[in-house]
Order: structure tokens, then C-alpha cells, then sequence
């Protein structure tokens, strides 16, 4: 199966459906009065946890996803049906980013979790709403609300408690071959691992975690050189890190500086990385350069605690095993980001002023803003009554005073959206 760690995709959420304007007409109710419904709600669309799930591959192919939109309401002051829901399964993991900002819309890393990612409009109120004593019928009504839309970049980041990372054909699949039950490729080539490989390690007492063979890293990563660039976003998850060396050094590489390399690259990527504890791993120890590279390794780093092990027969691993299931035991989980929770949906709003206003030339103004729009789009201008409504609800919005303020005067033209007006009876 194709691993799809990444992807993007456009969200709209479905519109509200319109209310209407109706009059009970019946025999023998005379005055019936208004009875319009409202229009029912439009569809969201929710981002859920599926555990069968282990990539974005259904996401990958897909442009956009669009929600129903509610239905107008009905006469009798029955409500439109709502727009039905999206659900978007998605595996443990998955991180859901605002394209144009980069913020977090949701970070879904619970089993049953659920996160609505864009939100359906409101439905519009049908007449009935607005009978009152100096209007008893009504002839308007409300339009319903636009869904929310937004382009969002969907992320997959493993939900690993250990990583393995190391320069390629370190032996990182090998190892995580013999401590699980992960049957990852394994040859004797650099770059055989393509994908991250996870296994359930289960130590001599009881305990176990899962662990990641992440694909190797090489110098200038963080930058995007080599294919551990890709994968190194899974590593943010991870709350102990196996750093294993080729001490054979049979690449001709030196294993005192790759030990550096590796971690420079972490910094480099991520500098919040460099708070994982390290299990550190000497591997290959059955080559006849290992011993004096190990020993030239431990004099460079003499407070560094080292396992030394020969993956290929089993050897050495238990001790390295026990110590990082005890690292996990102290070891919280690490956060995406410096302030935020884990699984939390992080929602925010724009600040802007409910609206604003610009002088385009002499006698044209344009007024924008959440507020404003917000009415615009309720509003159904071939309705004398409800464009009427329109500015009244723009008054008592303040609109009219700030125009007066700026200098705005009677027969200059104001443009809301792609509508043109004319002010008149300006208040003093």
C-alpha cells in the first residue's frame, strides 16, 4: 500500500438554507398571519479517528470536499432539513493546518476523537420570526449563511513512542525486525527503507511501546537533501529516540561525526528535538573495526552512556531495551507546539473591527467587514422590505454615524460587496 504521510485539500462547508415567507391561509383562521420556517443548517465537515486507517492516501487524489447545503425552510413553519455532515476518517496522527497561516485546526491523536474542521452556515429565519405589534405580516425574511471554506494541509505524524534515526544502512530496520514483530526491507544499500516502519516492542517485564524505523538522514536534511527530510516530522512525536552508529564504519564514514551530524540535523529541523532523551546504540560491533571506533567514540564522548549490540544475531539488545522502556516511564509526551495541548481543537478568530470603511474618490465609499457582511448576505435585495431592514440594521451597526464622521454626505454611493447605494437622510 502506498504510505501518504502529506497532503492538500479545499473544505466547504455547506450553506444555510433560506427562510421563506408564507401566510397561514386557512378556513376559518381569519389573521393568520405569517408562517414562514427558517432554513435548516448547512453540512460541516468533521475530520474523525480510525484506528484500520495508516495513511492519507484517500485524501491524496481528492481536490476539494463540499458539504450539503441546508434546505429552505417550508411553509406551516416547518424547518428545512439540515445539511447532512461529512466525516472524513483519518488515521492517529493526523494533524489538520491552516494553508494560510500555517495554524493548527486540529490535531487528532485519540482513538474516537473528533474535530469539525469548517462549519456549516446558520440556517435563515423564515417570517414568522418577525411578526411584532407595529408589523404583524412581515414580508421578509432571512437569507441563510454561507459555510465556512477554507484550503487546509493535512499532516501524518506517526504516533510512535520511540524513533530510530541514524545515517542510512545503519541497521535501523534490522533492529526494529528483531525487537517487534515489523517485517521492514532490509538490504544492504542506502535508502532501502522509503517509508516509516512500525513495530510493538515488548521488553523481558511486561512493558512495551511502539517504535519507528524512520527512513535515514543524511547531512543537510533539514533542508530538504536526501529522503529523511520527508519523515522527520514524525520524529516530533516520539518522546525517547534510539540514535543507532554503524560502528563498522564500513561506509568509510566516521562514526564520531555522524553521532554529531545526526543531531545537528535534529536541531536544525526542530531545536525542541534536542530535549528527547537519547538511547545511544553501537551497532554492528561484530566488525573488525568496531571495537577500536567504539573505544575512540567513548573517549569522545565520555559522559555519553552507549549500548553496544550486534542487531543481525540479536546480541546486546535487552539492556538497550529496558533502558529506553524506563525513559519512557518518566518521559511526558511532547506537544506540537510550545503552548499547546496535545488533541485539543485550537480555534481562533479573526480581530478585526465589525467593519470598515474606505474613501474611494470624492463621493465613493466602500464598507467591509464580518459584521457587515455577515447582513449582506442575508439579505435578498429584490425585497423593498428587506433591503429597508438592511439599513436599519446598518444603522443601529453604526455604519451611517461613521460615514457622517469621515465625510460622507446625502447622494454620495456607498459599495457593500458588488451592490451599489445611495445615502440618503443622512442622521446629524
Amino acid at each position: 500500500m502506498e504510505f501518504i504521510d502529506q497532503t492538500h485539500i479545499k473544505l466547504k462547508a455547506g450553506k444555510g438554507g433560506d427562510g421563506i415567507v408564507a401566510f397561514r391561509r386557512e378556513a376559518h383562521v381569519p389573521l393568520g398571519g405569517p408562517f414562514g420556517g427558517d432554513g435548516g443548517r448547512g453540512g460541516d465537515i468533521v475530520f474523525a479517528v480510525d484506528t484500520h486507517k495508516s495513511t492519507l492516501l484517500d485524501l491524496r487524489y481528492r481536490k476539494q470536499l463540499v458539504a450539503p447545503d441546508g434546505e429552505n425552510g417550508k411553509t406551516k413553519k416547518m424547518h428545512g432539513a439540515d445539511g447532512q455532515d461529512i466525516v472524513v476518517k483519518v488515521p492517529q496522527g493526523t494533524v489538520v493546518k491552516d494553508h494560510s497561516d500555517g495554524r493548527i485546526i486540529a490535531d487528532l491523536t485519540n482513538v474516537g476523537q473528533t474535530a469539525v474542521i469548517v462549519h456549516g452556515g446558520k440556517g435563515g429565519r423564515g417570517n414568522f420570526h418577525f411578526k411584532s405589534s407595529r408589523n404583524p405580516a412581515p414580508e421578509f425574511r432571512e437569507l441563510g449563511d454561507e459555510g465556512e471554506e477554507k484550503n487546509v494541509d493535512i499532516e501524518l505524524k506517526l504516533l510512535a513512542d520511540v524513533g530510530l534515526v541514524g545515517f542510512p544502512s545503519v541497521g535501523k530496520s534490522t533492529i526494529l525486525s528483531v525487537i517487534s514483530a515489523a517485517r521492514p526491507q532490509i538490504a544492504d544499500y542506502p535508502f532501502t527503507t522509503l517509508v516509516p516502519n512500525l513495530g510493538v516492542v515488548k521488553v523481558g517485564d511486561g512493558r512495551s511501546f511502539v517504535a519507528a524505523d524512520l527512513p535515514g538522514l543524511i547531512e543537510g536534511a533539514a533542508e530538504g537533501k536526501g529522503l529523511g527530510h520527508e519523515f522527520l516530522r514524525h520524529i516530533e512525536r516520539c518522546r525517547v529516540i534510539i540514535h543507532v552508529i554503524d560502528m563498522e564504519a564500513a561506509e568509510g564514514r566516521d562514526p564520531v561525526n555522524d553521532y554529531n551530524v545526526i543531531n545537528d540535523e535534529l536541531r536544525r529541523y526542530q531545536p525542541r528535538l534536542a530535549a528527547r532523551p537519547q538511547v545511544v546504540v553501537a551497532n554492528k560491533m561484530d566488525g573488525a573495526q568496531a571495537p577500536g571506533n567504539l573505544a575512540r567514540f567513548k573517549a569522545a564522548y565520555p559522559d555519553l552512556e552507549v549500548f553496544p549490540i550486534t542487531a543481525l544475531i540479536g546480541e546486546g539488545l535487552q539492556p538497550m531495551l529496558y533502558r529506553t522502556a524506563d525513559l519512557l516511564d518518566r518521559t511526558p509526551a511532547f506537544p506540537l507546539e510550545q503552548q499547546e495541548q496535545v488533541g485539543v481543537v485550537y480555534r481562533y478568530t479573526p480581530s478585526e473591527a465589525p467593519f470598515t470603511i474606505k474613501r474611494i474618490d470624492g463621493s465613493n465609499w466602500s464598507v467591509s467587514g464580518p459584521a457587515v457582511d455577515k447582513l449582506f448576505r442575508q439579505v435578498d435585495f429584490s425585497n423593498s422590505e428587506e433591503t429597508y431592514r438592511f439599513a436599519i440594521q446598518l444603522r443601529h451597526l453604526g455604519v451611517e454615524k461613521a460615514l457622517v464622521e469621515q465625510g460622507a454626505r446625502s447622494e454620495d454611493t456607498v459599495y457593500i460587496d458588488d451592490y451599489a447605494f445611495e445615502l440618503t437622510d443622512l442622521m446629524d
